[in-house]
């Protein structure tokens, strides 16, 4: 499913590229501008998510149903969560810098507002690695 997904993703980019080129101030330059942007935003996403899921371990089935693994222990967190978190931090750091370059502090500041949400996830990322036990 993951190479299925990096697959498809990036065949959407390649047609959000495509489409690029006929953008233009006429009825099929919008659609295409329509179908640049879904897209783009469409293979994105798969490449995203083909490159961070984890595979799903293939378990036969039990003769007796046992506990969840997450409820009797703690799962050890992964150097994964920390170089996500991290890698998330700096990209909003580098888009926020380019804002407040081009754009001004008050488009730094909007894009912050916008931002928030996703540093605010890679921070906890980056602090539960952090605080999970060795």
């Amino acid at each position: 499913m993951r190479w299925l997904a990096l697959v498809a993703g990036a065949a959407l980019i390649a047609l959000a590229i495509v489409a690029v080129t006929r953008v233009s101030d006429t009825r099929e330059g919008l659609v295409a501008e329509v179908v640049t942007l879904l897209g783009g935003l469409a293979g994105v996403s798969l490449l995203i998510y083909g490159l961070v899921a984890r595979p799903r371990p293939q378990i036969a089935a039990p003769a007796r149903p046992s506990p969840s693994p997450s409820l009797t222990t703690p799962r050890a967190r992964s150097s994964r969560d920390l170089v996500l978190g991290a890698a998330g931090i700096s990209l909003a750091l580098i888009l926020l810098g380019g804002l407040a370059v081009s754009g001004g502090l008050m488009w730094a500041a909007f894009g912050l507002a916008l931002l928030l949400p996703m540093l605010l996830g890679c921070a906890y990322l980056c602090l539960r690695y952090l605080r999970a036990s060795p």
